[in-house]
């Protein structure tokens, strides 16, 4: 299987988990392995060094787990939000590390059977995990209001309510089956003017694929979790590639390193709140020249590190 996937942020996302030879780490986003490698080889299993490598996308596991043979690691699939259940099944009980790179895959954008993409025709599916509700599903069955809810919410796409329409009107006529069939209704929903400045299927297939796989949801329960599962001291780096996630990692990590919530009239604390972890970064980390001019894909890639500071 050609899984080729460039990690984002690589070096950064090493240096900011600050890996220890006797930790446990765990990679929340497995993919091609490119990060859990690095995080590997820098383990030591006489030392009780471990990795534990998640993904839900069955091919990413074949392709992790022949990856990371002969390395201190456990490649297991399941969801990221999971992770408290699959580390308590493993009898593990706290993490030194946890890394969550939150972009879709290279091999899954560049794998056209996939539906992820809107330049190469291939069936709507988009689904990460190759089970439960497709991108097929979503563009034929939501009505106009869910369409142009999720495609406003989570696309922040102005013109949300023409392309809902011009889904429901196409799909009157058939079904929408394919991703170009989908990319030419999005291109004729809206002005002229802004396909010729972009292609303007990005943002619609970006909502689709969000609601597809339920990644914010994932997210925000990952988040508390994976904070959760660390040990004093232990690191959460999170990679994300569009506003909506880089604004829940920030306001949660924000929310984690929040002390005292009194009114500020108050003589005293009675609330006995104290922060639970401290921000490594001020401003999110993103890729250096270098790095945009090997890898596209990492122009919107933004790492945020926080530290737990007691359990």
């Amino acid at each position: 299987m050609d899984f080729n996937h460039v990690s984002v942020l690589l070096n950064e996302c090493i240096d900011g988990l600050a890996i220890r030879p006797d930790g446990i780490y765990c990679d929340g986003t497995a993919g091609g392995a490119g990060h859990s490698t690095e995080i590997a080889k820098r383990l030591d299993s006489s030392l009780g060094g471990m990795l534990i490598a998640i993904d839900r996308d069955p091919d990413a596991v074949k392709v992790a787990s022949q990856r990371l043979k002969g390395y201190p690691a456990k490649v297991v699939r399941g969801n990221y939000s999971q992770i408290d259940e699959i580390l308590q099944e493993l009898g593990i009980e706290k993490v030194n590390g946890v890394l969550l790179d939150l972009g879709v895959s290279s091999f899954q954008l560049d794998n056209a059977e996939r539906g992820f993409s809107y330049h190469t025709d291939a069936p709507l599916d988009m689904r990460m995990s190759r089970e439960g509700l497709s991108a097929r599903d979503v563009v034929n069955d939501y009505s106009y209001e869910q369409l142009s809810r999720i495609i406003f919410e989570y696309a922040e796409e102005k013109f949300a309510r023409s392309i809902a329409s011009g889904i429901v009107k196409a799909r009157e006529q058939k079904p929408i089956e394919t991703t170009l069939e989908l990319a030419e209704i999005i291109k004729n929903s809206v002005p002229q003017r802004v396909r010729r400045e972009k292609n303007p299927c990005k943002k619609t297939f970006q909502a689709i694929r969000i609601e597809v796989n339920s990644e914010l949801e994932h997210l925000s329960i990952a988040l508390d979790k994976a904070f959760d599962c660390l040990t004093a001291g232990g690191r959460l780096c999170v990679i994300s590639f569009h506003s909506l996630e880089d604004r829940l990692v920030k306001q949660r990590f924000k929310s984690f390193c929040t002390g005292c919530t009194c009114p500020p009239d108050f003589p005293v604390c009675i609330c006995g709140k104290k922060p639970r972890g401290k921000m490594i970064t001020g401003k999110p980390i993103e890729a250096s020249e270098q790095e945009l001019a090997v890898n596209n894909r990492s122009h919107s890639a933004k790492l945020r590190i926080i530290e737990k500071t007691e359990n």
